[in-house]
């Protein structure tokens, strides 16, 4: 897909698995399990796609994954898989090096969105997009420093505090029109100052939501996460964006979707629905 100058592809970087339940936050089990079965230990298979844009000046690259440096024990946790994908491997099928990416955006600083942006070489913490810029908002990164006892587990500082030691790391005040056809929009639901992203010119719109609206079947105002600080505030944030997307024929990135890439939505007197199935690459 074209987008201004921006040639937009997906790279896949695994599949991993997390509960169910904290997924779809006070939605019953079977609502959400009709969409998302769960295995024998209550967990639904997952993804993290990122999002790859190349003009002929810049490689940017949104959101590195869960990355490879995580203990044994979280791995099983989580069941972390890289059989089928990995971040290097899906990077290298499109011809892309990590030394040639020029611009890294985190939408937040979970270890499923920014481990991929660090790994250990002999032992050794190593920044995977070494000629790159990395891009956070301010607040949340102080945030992702003093973090509350809710949601410490989800900051690793091997994977983000080294981005700043390196001098990598631009840590955006606000909202910010980053070029021509990119912006980055801080939301405070799920995490304090994430930033979903709009990559837009006169033709077409592709929202990155993050876990604004994680998977296609987030797209129900009321299925919000249970991972979510503060949940009333994500609600109100679906609203306004799925609202844009349906009135626009904004085209929805699901970032954790296994399922369905991206799509259009559609509002009726149930609510807002998926319209249209739609995938980036074609």
């Amino acid at each position: 897909m074209i987008i201004g100058d921006y040639k937009i592809s997906v790279i896949r970087t695994g599949n991993f698995r997390l509960d169910g339940g904290a997924m779809f936050g006070v939605v019953p089990k079977p609502l959400w399990s009709r969409t998302n079965p769960a295995d024998e230990q209550n967990r639904i298979q997952m993804c993290v796609n990122s999002l790859l844009l190349e003009s002929s000046t810049r490689k940017i690259l949104i959101d590195t994954g869960v990355g490879d440096k995580m203990a044994k024990k979280l791995n099983e946790i989580y069941a972390v898989d890289y059989t089928e994908h990995s971040l290097l491997n899906s990077l290298k099928q499109a011809g892309v090096d990590p030394e040639s990416i020029t611009d890294v955006i985190l939408t937040h600083l979970h270890f499923d969105h920014c481990g991929g942006s660090t790994y250990y070489h002999n032992g050794e913490l190593k920044i995977r997009f070494p000629n790159a810029i990395h891009y956070v908002q301010k607040k949340h990164y102080e945030w992702a420093l003093n973090p509350t006892e809710r949601d410490k587990a989800s900051f690793l500082p091997q994977n983000f505090v080294p981005l700043e030691e390196s001098k990598l790391l631009n840590q955006v005040d606000g909202e910010l029109k980053f070029d021509d056809f990119i912006t980055l929009i801080p939301v405070n639901g799920h995490t304090r100052n994430m930033q979903v992203i709009k990559i837009s010119d006169d033709k077409t719109t592709i929202f990155y939501a993050t876990d604004l609206i994680p998977m296609s079947s987030h797209i129900p105002l009321p299925y919000i996460m249970g991972y979510d600080l503060f949940p009333l505030i994500t609600l109100e944030e679906k609203r306004a964006f799925l609202s844009e997307a349906a009135l626009n024929n904004w085209i929805i990135f699901f970032e954790h979707d296994p399922l369905i890439e991206a799509g259009r939505v559609s509002l009726n007197d149930k609510g807002f629905y998926i319209v249209e199935k739609l995938t980036i690459d074609k």
